[in-house]
């Protein structure tokens, strides 16, 4: 992994001002980046819900079943 000058540069500060290394600044940006990838991705899944149909009206009383059904090919 290479990184620019800028970044090398602005790492070292942010390490340092934190009294850390600079791998524990890049866990934890990564960690941080992986959860904010990780919620966005869950909130385009939740708004997506009702916006689509089945052309099926008994699937949500009976979605249950449904689900089976469909695992079981």
């Amino acid at each position: 992994m290479q990184l620019t000058d800028e970044q090398a540069k602005a790492l070292r500060r942010v390490a340092a001002i934190r009294g850390v290394s600079m791998a524990a600044v890049i866990r934890e940006l990564l960690d941080d980046g992986l959860v904010s990838a990780e919620r966005a991705k869950v909130e385009r899944a939740l708004g997506s819900l009702g916006r689509f149909r089945s052309g099926v009206s008994h699937v949500s009383g009976e979605h249950d079943q449904e689900l089976e059904d469909a695992y079981r090919g």
